[in-house]
């Protein structure tokens, strides 16, 4: 509803300044009510007449396929434990593919008093020899600097509760000795890679 201003304007020039201008905002509020009322039946009138134009989809949605990668790696776990023990004494690996091997310690004990790792030496290498050796290079987590051309992979030294995981290639088929080179182990834990 508009409002004639010049119809109003006649009625309220006999009253008080105070009583006019109270009737002047409360027009223009009314008057700006209106044109906000206004805008808005518009602004919803022409989305709802957006929507009706607008014709339902037959297509059905596409979907992207996703990429799955197949990890071909050959997967080994070896555990150790605090009574100085490996739980396979033999593992078979195939020659010239990616072997992921995972050494657990389940015991408690700390890498300090009951570390262990996996040390697997290339083909002819003294085992013995080669642990003697070992005893003595706490530095380099019981791998001697000398001795790392004899050594094909190793893990870390691994506590309680810890576990390293390392990958590598044989590419010769063969036996070879793996053993943990953390000090007095390698006579209990040792065992061969059997490699095909």
């Amino acid at each position: 509803m508009l409002y004639d201003i010049n119809h109003k304007k006649e009625k309220i020039e006999g009253l008080p300044l105070c009583f006019q201008n109270s009737i002047k905002f409360s027009m223009m509020k009314n008057i700006l009510k209106g044109a906000t009322l206004l805008m808005l039946m518009s602004v919803v009138a022409c989305k709802d007449n957006t929507k009706a134009n607008e014709q339902p989809s037959t297509e059905e949605p596409q979907h992207q396929e996703e990429t799955v990668i197949e990890d071909t790696r050959f997967k080994v776990e070896i555990e150790s434990n605090d009574q100085m023990q490996f739980d396979k004494k033999e593992l078979k690996v195939p020659v010239g593919e990616p072997v992921v091997l995972t050494l657990t310690h389940s015991g408690k004990m700390d890498k300090s008093v009951m570390g262990h790792n996996f040390v697997l030496l290339k083909q002819g290498v003294e085992l013995q020899a080669f642990a003697e050796k070992a005893a003595l290079a706490a530095d380099t987590e019981y791998i001697p600097v000398e001795e790392e051309g004899n050594v094909l992979a190793h893990t870390k030294v691994v506590g309680g509760g810890e576990s390293d995981t390392i990958e590598f290639v044989i590419t010769e088929a063969g036996k070879y000795e793996f053993l943990c080179t953390f000090p007095g182990h390698y006579a209990i834990m040792r065992g061969v890679l059997i490699v095909e």
